[in-house]
Formats: C-alpha cells, sequence, structure tokens
C-alpha cells in the first residue's frame, strides 16, 4: 500500500485530490512542520480480527515484533484476610 506525506497546508488546499487517493487504497500522512500528526485511510469492507490489523500495521511500518519470545508474567503473591484493604485504607488516610 503506497503512502503520501503531505503538509496541513497542503492537505487543506488538497483535500479532495487526497480523498479520491484514499479511494484507490493508497493511506495519506498528514504533517505539521515535518512531525506526522494525522492519517487519512480508507474505511476496511470488513472487519479484520485483531491479527489481521496487527499484520496490516507491520506492513505499513507502524509496528514492529518483538524481536525475542515474552516471557510469562510471574503469578501474583497470595495476600491473607483483609491486609489489602487495610492498606488501601491507611494509604487514603
Amino acid at each position: 500500500m503506497a503512502i503520501t506525506r503531505v503538509g496541513i497546508r497542503e492537505a487543506k488546499l488538497n483535500l479532495s485530490r487526497l480523498i479520491r487517493e484514499v479511494q484507490k487504497g493508497k493511506d495519506v500522512i498528514i504533517t505539521d512542520r515535518g512531525k506526522e500528526v494525522a492519517r487519512l485511510t480508507g474505511i476496511s469492507k470488513e472487519n479484520l480480527s485483531l491479527e489481521a490489523r496487527i499484520e496490516e500495521m507491520v506492513k505499513n511500518g507502524l509496528l514492529e515484533r518483538e524481536k525475542k519470545e515474552a516471557r510469562p508474567l510471574p503469578l501474583p503473591l497470595p495476600v491473607e484476610g483483609d491486609v489489602a484493604q487495610k492498606l488501601l485504607q491507611e494509604d487514603r488516610g
């Protein structure tokens, strides 16, 4: 998918043309003084799964996959009785 980058001023002057580009499948990034601030993208005709949306973002360079396998989080420590509630009340005064 092609991506076009334009400044705010150019986007305001050429909005109709930019929308036609989006309808043809292009994405348009709008910049403010060189910094990316917005994206025009077409509306998908199908509801993509989370994984499909992530893959699309990876393909467009918006996300990077983790290079190493994520390690599992440790289990939370058990808290006996109402210790947590007492600590919360203490903290709140």
